[in-house]
């Protein structure tokens, strides 16, 4: 079986990329043999519709799982009509994602787990607030966004410091080190540019990415759960 697996990178060690259409590779992997195809993202830079593009790309290789950080509704919308199951909530690294995917971890997702233009801002930003734990923070600090719009990074950290959204941070961090930007940049001397989401958008936005990562919690708690019960 061949599924695919959002990476930042080309290899087999690479991290899985949090975001599905602008993610830097798709590594297209055979389960039974454990080959492997790296397939560079054209559309990681376009001004709209990557997720589309990037979802029509996909199934155009046969593959019948997709495993990623988080989907939104257009590229989920393709992948339903070309029967290609999602799986979201995927971290570690590909070989990590791929070995975990055999042995049954996963679950398929039944809907988008993020919204429209989620992850718009190009490459990867690096959190400035504290970390929740010590040493480097979640992803050692790199954000999973990249700057403005919608991107988990660019911008700020979830501690200390300047904060979600580009207001003040949501309290004092758990440790020390360099955690994960979340959401728009701010901070001294930042100026809107034309074309970002206005403070409404910003909120729900942030409101649906606390709601996606309850529920990465849940699934981590369960996951914990299930290996606790191997034993």
């Amino acid at each position: 079986m061949k599924i695919a697996i959002t990476a930042t990178g080309s290899t087999m060690d690479s991290p899985v990329e949090a975001r599905f259409g602008r993610a830097s590779y798709y590594i297209i992997v055979d389960t039974d043999t454990m080959s492997y195809e790296a397939v560079e993202n054209p559309n990681v830079s376009a001004g709209g519709g990557a997720g589309i593009q990037s979802a029509r790309l996909i199934a155009e290789r046969d593959v019948k799982f997709v495993l990623t950080g988080n989907c939104g509704p257009n590229a989920f919308n393709v992948f339903g009509a070309a029967g290609i199951q999602i799986i979201v909530g995927v971290t570690g690294t590909v070989r990590q994602a791929a070995e975990q995917f055999k042995s049954g971890a996963f679950a398929a997702t039944n809907q988008p787990n993020v919204e429209s233009h989620f992850g718009m801002g190009g490459g990867v930003g690096r959190g400035t607030g504290q970390g929740m734990a010590g040493g480097r923070g979640m992803g050692g600090g790199q954000g999973m966004g990249g700057g403005r719009g919608m991107g988990m990074g660019g911008g700020q950290g979830m501690g200390g410091g300047r904060g979600m959204g580009g207001g003040r941070g949501m309290g004092q961090g758990m440790g020390g080190g360099r955690g994960v930007g979340m959401a728009p940049a701010g901070g001294p001397g930042y100026q809107p540019q034309k074309g970002e989401l206005s403070k409404q958008e910003e909120l729900a936005a942030l409101k649906e990415q606390a709601r996606m990562l309850r529920e990465q919690l849940e699934d981590v708690k369960k996951q914990i759960d299930r290996v606790d019960k191997q034993k």
